[in-house]
């Protein structure tokens, strides 16, 4: 899980890392569904890099729609080129339409895998936008993008390492009650995560304001030495995961 440094969250510094050739496949789709004029926004590794400053070169791009456009938005994709991901590996329709063109795919989503909410027009509206090499676009809210990511906690695949380095780097500035309404009756999984991001980084979830504890009915958590941190991160993944331990923070 390699991933390479840049400086400044909510930005578009981190592009620089993303190799000419996806990019401009990339650039295609983006240029194609700027003229289609309905709104979307990108998650996955655009999401997590806009938010945390990391970008990881997953060679795959989220576009996430309202239901309603999908079926326009995958015409888009067949007009460029891109062909369906299911004549190679068959997957469940319901909620994404995967499209490929050599090793690089482009997912248009419109629900959540576990099929529990579609996207909304919160979803494609209240995300930052950006500029990536005069394209521009909008991200994902890094509430939803964290609800989202949250319930992927499978067999031979989990986005909690995703979500504990959104956490680590947008706690302080994310809306609290958002999230919260948006988890609604599965509060109890968003509690949990916090368990483990308080025993990872309990200095920075301290940084939290009064209210968001009593929200989350959590305490606040005692502070660690570094040494500490380290060693509970690596009891995870020895790998390059975790965006404090790459900055040197911990």
């Amino acid at each position: 899980m390699e991933m390479n440094q840049v400086n400044n969250p909510i930005s578009s510094s981190w592009t620089d890392n993303i190799p000419d050739d996806q990019w401009e496949i990339y650039r295609q789709v983006l240029e194609e569904l700027r003229a289609l004029g309905l709104p979307y926004a990108l998650g996955g590794a655009f999401g997590v890099a806009t938010y945390t400053g990391f970008w990881r070169n997953t060679k795959d791009l989220d576009i996430y729609t309202l239901p309603e456009n999908r079926d326009a938005m995958i015409l888009v994709l067949g007009k460029i080129g891109l062909r369906d991901y299911y004549e190679v590996l068959p997957y469940v329709r319901e909620w994404i339409y995967r499209s490929y063109t050599g090793d690089i795919i482009v997912d248009i989503i419109w629900a959540m895998a576990n099929q529990r909410v579609r996207v909304d027009k919160a979803w494609v509206m209240r995300g930052p936008e950006i500029e990536v090499r005069g394209e521009p676009f909008r991200v994902l809210p890094v509430e939803e993008l964290i609800w989202a990511k949250t319930y992927v906690l499978q067999k031979d695949r989990s986005d909690w390492p995703d979500v504990l380095n959104l956490l680590y780097a947008m706690a302080d500035q994310m809306d609290w009650d958002h999230l919260v309404k948006r988890f609604g009756d599965d509060l109890p999984l968003l509690k949990g995560l916090l368990d483990v991001f308080a025993w990872l980084s309990p200095n920075r979830l301290r940084d939290l304001p009064d209210d968001v504890f009593q929200m989350m009915q959590i305490g606040r958590p005692q502070p660690e030495q570094p040494e500490v941190l380290r060693r509970r991160a690596n009891l995870l993944d020895t790998r390059d995961w975790y965006i404090p331990l790459l900055k040197g923070e911990i």
